[in-house]
């Protein structure tokens, strides 16, 4: 079984309607990438299933994107932060209208997640993204878990990433912090790049 076939029988047929969404993006030659945890996939050693396919465009391109994928049979509905589109299967497609990821797609590289050709985000864009998501306080527990899974399994992928911080105790804090969901009371502004909540 192709990585692909695995990605449409746990999606329901996602596979398709994710070529549709990178098909009808490009021939439209809008600027775009995947984020979240499809460019995740991407640069992780391990891939993993993920039915939300959360995706990027320039800033003034959002209204023909759109418009582009309405035109090849999706249904789109906004939300404060957001367009969600719907097709046949039960991947659920997440345009994020945030401006922190604008300059995503000038940065994005070519991919093969799951057997299908895209563009995802830099791989310090998708750990960038990956810690902003995971320190949105309304994210939901469940959400905010996987996104500290999704960080664990970039920086073990990629030794190479620099260390934020050389001091080894704060690092035992930050990880003790980050795993028991706690935030650490500092004024340190390294801590506060780590994917952990300060207070001060």
């Amino acid at each position: 079984m192709t990585g692909r076939q695995f990605y449409d029988w746990q999606t329901a047929g996602g596979a398709d309607d994710v070529m549709r969404m990178v098909d009808a993006l490009e021939r439209a030659e809008l600027h775009w990438c995947a984020i979240g945890g499809i460019a995740v996939n991407h640069w992780a050693a391990e891939p993993m299933v993920n039915r939300d396919v959360d995706f990027v465009v320039a800033v003034d391109e959002i209204e023909p994107a759109v418009a582009t994928l309405e035109a090849v049979g999706f249904l789109a509905q906004r939300h404060p932060w957001s367009v969600n589109f719907q097709g046949r299967s039960q991947v659920s497609l997440q345009l994020s209208t945030e401006d922190f990821y604008r300059e995503f797609p000038g940065r994005s590289v070519p991919a093969d997640v799951h057997g299908i050709l895209m563009r995802v985000a830099s791989l310090t864009d998708t750990l960038a993204g990956t810690i902003k998501a995971w320190r949105t306080p309304e994210r939901r527990p469940s959400k905010a878990l996987k996104d500290l899974g999704d960080i664990a399994r970039l920086v073990e992928a990629h030794p190479e990433l620099p260390q934020l911080h050389r001091d080894s105790f704060d690092r035992i804090l930050v990880a003790q912090a980050a795993c028991h969901g706690l935030a650490i009371v500092t004024d340190n502004a390294w801590i506060g790049r780590y994917p952990v909540r300060t207070l001060w």
